[in-house]
C-alpha cells in the first residue's frame, strides 16, 4: 500500500515596508522631532506585546501609531528594545523601526526618509527589506 504524503508549506505575507532608526534618544522624545520636523502625529498606544516561550512573562515594546486619513496608510513606531530583550535580535544596532501598512507610493517614501535623516538627533534612517530578517514574525501584529 503506498501513502500518499504531502507537503503544506506557506509563506508569510510581509504587506509592510519597515524603516530602521538609529538614535540616542527615548521614544517619547523622538517622536515628538518626528512629528514636529514631518508634520506626523504619532501616539503612544498599547505596548506591543510578544510571547516567548523562554520566559513566562511576554516582552513589552513601546509602540506609537500615525496614520495618513486620505491615503489609509498606517504607520507605526515601534522600540526595538523591550523590557527583557529586542523585537529584532539580530539588528540590535536598530533602536526604533517606522513600520509603514497599506500604501506609500516611492516618491513618497524616499522623501520620508530623506527627511528623517535631516533630523539632527537621528544618526540614521534606512529601509529595512523584512523578508532578510530572521526573526520577521516578531512585526506581524
Amino acid at each position: 500500500m503506498v501513502l500518499n504524503k504531502k507537503i503544506l508549506k506557506f509563506e508569510i505575507d510581509l504587506d509592510f515596508i519597515l524603516i530602521a532608526v538609529t538614535t540616542s534618544l527615548k521614544d517619547y522624545r523622538i517622536c515628538y522631532h518626528i512629528n514636529k520636523c514631518l508634520n506626523f502625529n504619532f501616539t503612544r498606544v498599547d505596548d506591543l506585546k510578544l510571547d516567548t516561550s523562554v520566559k513566562g512573562s511576554p516582552l513589552l515594546f513601546s509602540l506609537y501609531h500615525y496614520s495618513w486619513e486620505s491615503t489609509e496608510t498606517d504607520f507605526y513606531f515601534i522600540g526595538n528594545k523591550g523590557n527583557d530583550g529586542y523585537l529584532v535580535p539580530e539588528m540590535r544596532e536598530a533602536d526604533y523601526f517606522i513600520m509603514i501598512k497599506n500604501y506609500i507610493d516611492d516618491e513618497d517614501l524616499d522623501s520620508l526618509i530623506y527627511s528623517l535623516n535631516k533630523i539632527p538627533e537621528i544618526v540614521a534612517a534606512v529601509k529595512i527589506d523584512p523578508k532578510k530578517i530572521k526573526s520577521r514574525e516578531n512585526l506581524l501584529f
